[in-house]
């Protein structure tokens, strides 16, 4: 009888190219954003519309969170400070305090999907954005700087999603994941201010309305939020970096 040999199995060859890929795009993201901050004359203006859109994020965020947890989301409003309020109704102090931590943790949630699925699937994360941000308008928006800013860059992360090569998809998904992540780190100091004004009115803050609703102190509520906006920045850029599954060779 002959023996069979064995056959030698063919292991799983990792691929570099999207790895490649993805890391140029990451820093090329970064560059742009780093020279239109600090040293193009009008960086902050272009960059503006994309904080409007975080803003736009943190609201629906609130507004989301309060559906989940069986509440109705009324309406949004986005002012021209890059201030913003979701009208919402919930129930008891638990619910509420969800509320608010869902419109902290908006942010560098969104940071996080984009940048660590960025390359994978940044055809559907910017389809999916813009449906929501259009669908928005309808439902929610209600003030002209929302109209403006939401509808233009949604009609903007639309047209890239059907018509941008792999490459430029790729490059927008990780420079919206960075701007929601940049948009967490700067505005940190929102989460350790009990009170504020928006619209001219003064009411706590989201920090300020959790330790009203579950207790202690709002700087406490505010540490515990910060280390996990952290946690997703270092999670989607980890991601966004890490080297790509091996892929089985036929």
């Amino acid at each position: 009888m002959e023996s069979s040999s064995p056959v030698a199995s063919k292991r799983p060859v990792p691929s570099t190219k999207s790895l490649v890929d993805s890391r140029i795009a990451l820093l090329f993201a970064v560059g742009v954003i780093v020279a239109l901050r600090q040293w193009q004359p009008y960086g902050r203006e272009i960059l503006y519309p994309f904080t409007l859109l975080s803003t736009w994020v943190h609201e629906m965020g609130h507004g989301l969170t309060a559906i989940l947890v069986g509440g109705r989301f009324e309406s949004l409003q986005i002012y021209g400070n890059a201030s913003g309020l979701a009208y919402k109704s919930t129930g008891s102090g638990l619910a509420r305090a969800l509320v608010c931590a869902g419109g902290l943790l908006g942010p560098p949630l969104a940071g996080c999907l984009f940048l660590s699925l960025s390359r994978r699937l940044s055809r559907l994360l910017l389809l999916s954005l813009a449906v929501v941000m259009l669908l928005s308008l309808v439902l929610w928006v209600r003030t002209l700087v929302g109209w403006v800013t939401v509808g233009g860059i949604g009609v903007l992360v639309g047209v890239l999603a059907r018509f941008a090569g792999t490459g430029l998809r790729q490059f927008f998904t990780q420079l919206l994941g960075l701007l929601f992540c940049l948009d967490a780190v700067t505005r940190s100091d929102y989460l350790f201010t009990e009170r504020v004004v928006v619209a001219g009115r003064e009411s706590l803050s989201d920090v300020g309305t959790i330790a009203s609703a579950l207790g202690g102190p709002y700087f406490l509520w505010g540490t515990l939020l910060a280390g996990l906006s952290l946690l997703m920045i270092l999670v989607g850029s980890y991601r966004a970096l890490r080297s790509p599954a091996s892929a089985p060779v036929a």
